[in-house]
């Protein structure tokens, strides 16, 4: 099957974290919007998307936001609900039931930790250039890497340390490994000076992130022009005045 991905172009943003697991896969994939910049905007259209073959669902019509995946004639919308179908077919994640709703669950605290990742630089809204919002940036990031930093990968790195191996669940690489990747390079693009500090209390993802980096399939993606790089339009964007004590 060739998967069809559909998101912003420009960014790396949530679609990143579906190209990761799509590239670790080997699968074969077209990122669709790099080049047909319409394609997206005509798929989330509810009388375009019929006719691109998007049928409605048993609730509904066309996908409400990127990411989303068009996978023959199923549409699936939602980062974490994307990698939940891809990590079952694709060996990303455990065949009982049990370990997938695990990773999903986990999947879906990471997706909280991205929203608030972005509000440390937007607080009062995406509507909002950066430059309308400073102050409020500068306390909330101050308090996003007092507060919620230590919990949220205080917590991943927890269940690292006790995984027996060296990903989150075990001796076996899942997508939400992959998410952990990309959280930690993020973060050091965004904050490097609060997160070469921080990564001394959490030597456990550093050494999965960099675990991750040297999977074949993913390091010959990070070397390839299909990496967009990290940039002021996505989700980790680099403020100076936001990374100081």
């Amino acid at each position: 099957m060739r998967y069809e991905l559909y998101y912003w172009p420009g960014i790396q943003g949530r679609g990143e974290f579906v190209r990761l697991a799509l590239e670790q896969a080997g699968a074969d994939y077209d990122d669709v919007a790099r080049h047909d910049s319409g394609a997206m905007m005509r798929m989330m259209d509810a009388k375009a998307g019929t006719k691109a073959g998007v049928k409605p669902g048993p609730n509904g019509g066309p996908p409400f936001a990127p990411p989303f995946l068009k996978a023959g004639k199923l549409v699936i919308g939602q980062t974490a609900n994307i990698l939940l179908y891809l990590g079952a077919r694709h060996g990303l994640a455990p065949k009982a039931a049990a370990g997938q709703m695990w990773l999903h669950q986990l999947q879906l605290t990471i997706a909280d930790l991205v929203a608030e990742i972005h509000d440390s630089h937007h607080p009062l809204g995406p509507s909002l250039y950066y430059e309308d919002q400073r102050a409020a940036a500068k306390r909330r990031s101050a308090e996003f890497w007092q507060q919620r930093v230590p919990k949220y990968l205080g917590y991943f790195a927890q269940l690292q340390a006790g995984s027996g191996g060296a990903y989150l669940t075990g001796r076996r690489l899942t997508y939400v490994d992959l998410s952990l990747f990309q959280i930690v390079a993020g973060l050091r693009y965004a904050f490097p000076n609060r997160m070469e500090r921080f990564e001394r209390t959490i030597p456990g993802l550093v050494a999965l992130h960099d675990k991750v980096a040297q999977q074949p399939n993913i390091a010959a993606y990070l070397a390839s022009e299909r990496r967009i790089a990290f940039n002021e339009d996505g989700i980790f964007r680099h403020y100076k005045p936001l990374d100081r004590d």
